[in-house]
């Protein structure tokens, strides 16, 4: 029996974390990504996007240690060689996970926002990220800019454009990468805010952005 564990039962969740981890690993190829238990038969896998912002999804399954780290890449490996539920998330990787994950409480609802427009936004960007933009990515300037300002509960928060594109990246949305106005009205993403950390929720998984104490692209809701 292995040390280190990763248990996921179900065909579609293990189809979903190969999406996840297949999405991770197209960002950064060395990436490494946090399991951690939460809750019975719970696990969250984090990794960081590139974005400066982290992703998370919620699995039905168990990992063993209940806070460990591994190469995205070799999880991926283990995962689509693997005939069962168990998974061997290879060598521990504890040491090269960068930085604290936020906390799991104390988010406040700040307003839910259309899908459609996250997406519009997204595509808006991602053009000028190729008339700006150069081998090393989009330019600065624009994954800085605050495009959309959300207000609610007496609270206004800013996003910035890597939040935008880092949910885009990870697939989060459904029908994220498709023409706005084919993504159903009804989806939207909730976005919670904590004195520290920027929190969009959607349907597939989260992204977080630490809380900060020029290409224009605004809209306002």
């Amino acid at each position: 029996m292995h040390e280190r564990v990763l248990s996921v039962p179900e065909d579609d969740e293990r189809r979903n974390l190969r999406n996840f981890l297949s999405r991770v690993v197209n960002l950064d190829d060395s990436a490494v990504v946090r399991l951690r238990a939460h809750g019975p038969g719970r696990l969250t896998v984090w990794a960081a996007t590139g974005f400066d912002v982290l992703a998370v999804r919620s699995f039905a399954g168990g990992i063993r240690p209940d806070d460990t780290s591994a190469g995205a890449d070799q999880l991926l490996q283990s995962l689509e060689s693997s005939s069962g539920p168990e998974i061997d998330p290879g060598f521990s990787m504890d040491s090269a996970w960068q930085g604290s994950l936020p906390p799991r409480g104390g988010f406040e609802h700040v307003d839910d926002v259309p899908a459609h427009v996250l997406v519009d936004l997204a595509q808006r960007g991602a053009a000028l990220a190729d008339e700006h933009g150069s081998s090393q990515g989009p330019p600065a300037s624009l994954l800085d800019q605050n495009v959309l300002a959300v207000s609610g509960n007496g609270v206004e928060v800013d996003i910035p454009m890597r939040v935008v594109f880092a949910l885009g990246a990870m697939g989060f949305v459904p029908g994220f990468t498709a023409r706005d106005e084919s993504v159903d009205p009804a989806e939207v993403v909730r976005v919670r805010v904590h004195r520290a950390w920027l929190r969009l929720d959607a349907r597939f998984g989260s992204v977080y952005r630490r809380r900060a104490g020029g290409i224009p692209l605004s809209v306002v809701r």
